[in-house]
């Protein structure tokens, strides 16, 4: 073979590669056209599982009745203050029941919260509880109610003595000063009961022409106000004005009142400014009530509790503000 003919082979396998690699990159081409150009893929990033905040602590609050909506916004306020604070709320409803308190309290501390959050059902009843929770060594604040012995951390509630005073004092002004009122009482064993009565009648002593006619207990209920005030009304024809504990009980005076067609005659005075009870200020069915605020009850416990365990010293008894809400 002579140099010639080789060069033209080498020519020759040379365009022949050209050509293969030619027909490789249309063939490519034809392909990618048809699948479409496929973006690099970028390399995920690794993720990470969400990270569970656990609660700085738990309190257990003891109701004595969540039915009530005074001690439903008390719970709902803790429970505001709780999630900013990082704390767990367990909240147990006694249903006005001394002895389910004690059993909800005695499950509280077996859970082991790291405080108590307690409103009496009954001020004497709870002691026992409080004394279990002091030997395991759990704090115990009292809120609105108080608690007759045991070892009691902070006391958060309004001066119910002054609230007692404050409607014994407007409503016989509402009356002239003179005349004949009825006193629904709360559940007797309570420290609101008690001390709401006694500054109301208190206040009413400073008046010599007004007499208390009735003071009977309708245990802090719509229910029993209604049907304690229905009977009041059928053995007095002359009332001037009622003076109830609660609201509730002044509201189920008032629907008593109504249906024995004696309502326009009678002065009503309440106690705690509920929704219901705003309402009836504003139809002009009742005189007044004296506004508690259950939520700043609610909020300040659970930070009175929170500022304990976290070492500061909190005081032994801290006042909420009362006001007198009128028409």
């Amino acid at each position: 073979m002579n140099t010639g003919d080789f060069t033209k082979r080498s020519i020759s396998v040379q365009m022949r590669q050209v050509v293969q690699a030619g027909i490789l990159l249309l063939a490519l081409s034809l392909i990618a056209a048809c699948t479409g150009t496929v973006a690099p893929t970028a390399t995920p990033e690794p993720t990470t599982a969400p990270q569970v905040v656990e609660p700085a602590y738990t309190f257990g609050i003891a109701i004595s009745d969540l039915s009530n909506p005074f001690f439903a916004t008390l719970v709902s306020g803790a429970q505001d203050a709780a999630e900013r604070d990082g704390v767990a709320i367990v909240a147990v409803d006694a249903a006005n029941s001394a002895e389910t308190q004690g059993e909800q309290m005695a499950t509280l501390i077996e859970q082991g919260v790291d405080a108590l959050l307690v409103n009496p059902v009954d001020s004497d009843a709870i002691v026992s509880a409080v004394e279990a929770a002091n030997t395991a060594g759990i704090p115990v604040f009292t809120v609105d109610r108080s608690a007759n012995g045991g070892e009691i951390v902070a006391h958060i509630a309004s001066d119910n003595l002054a609230g007692g005073r404050m409607a014994g004092d407007y409503l016989a002004e509402a009356i002239s000063e003179e005349g004949s009122v009825v006193e629904l009482k709360g559940i007797e064993g309570t420290s609101a009961a008690q001390q709401r009565g006694a500054g109301f009648n208190e206040a009413i002593t400073a008046f010599p022409n007004i007499t208390i006619i009735a003071a009977e207990i309708a245990n802090f209920s719509r229910e029993e106000g209604k049907t304690v005030f229905a009977a009041i009304l059928e053995a007095n024809a002359d009332i001037d004005g009622v003076f109830a504990h609660n609201d509730e009980m002044i509201l189920g005076a008032i629907e008593a009142a109504r249906e024995a067609e004696r309502l326009a005659d009678i002065r009503f005075v309440g106690f705690d400014a509920v929704e219901d009870a705003l309402a009836a200020l504003e139809s002009g069915d009742l005189l007044a009530t004296i506004a508690q605020q259950p939520a700043e009850m609610g909020r300040l416990g659970v930070e009175t509790a929170f500022a304990h365990l976290s070492g500061e010293t909190v005081s032994a008894d801290i006042p909420v503000d009362l006001a007198l809400i009128t028409r």
